[in-house]
C-alpha cells in the first residue's frame, strides 16, 4: 500500500475514533471521517492482542492492506479509515476475509457507485 494512503499519526486516529462514524459486522469494524484536505482516501489498521500473538496480527494487517490496495479504486475519496480487527477474521481464507471487507465497506457507504 502507497505511503499517502496510509493513517500514521495517533492524533489522526484519534479524530477518527472521536468524530468518526463506525459500522460492524462479525469479522471487522470500520470507523471513518471526512477528510478534504487529502485527495485520497487514507488507511489505518488496527489489531488488538486478543486477536493473537504479533505474528497473527501483522499477518492480518498485512492481508487486510493488499484487500484494501487491491480495491482501491472502488473506495470513495476524501476519507480517513480505520480497519479494526475482530477474533472472527483470524482463521479465515484471503476470499472469505475479502468479502468481510466489502461487506463492511458497502455497509458504510464508504464504496463508489459504478455504472455496467
Amino acid at each position: 500500500m502507497h505511503r499517502k494512503l496510509r493513517l500514521r499519526n495517533r492524533s489522526d486516529f484519534g479524530r477518527v475514533y472521536r468524530y468518526g462514524k463506525s459500522f460492524a459486522n462479525r469479522q471487522l469494524v470500520v470507523y471513518y471521517s471526512s477528510r478534504h484536505d487529502v485527495e485520497r482516501f487514507r488507511l489505518g489498521v488496527s489489531a488488538s492482542k486478543k486477536i493473537g500473538n504479533a505474528v497473527v496480527r501483522n499477518r492480518m494487517r498485512r492481508v487486510l492492506k493488499e484487500i484494501v490496495r487491491l480495491h482501491q479504486h472502488e473506495i470513495k475519496d476524501h476519507v480517513d479509515l480505520i480497519l479494526i480487527v475482530r477474533n472472527g477474521a483470524v482463521g479465515m481464507e484471503f476470499k472469505e476475509l475479502e468479502k468481510s471487507v466489502l461487506h463492511v465497506l458497502r455497509k458504510a457507504s464508504l464504496l463508489k457507485a459504478f455504472r455496467q
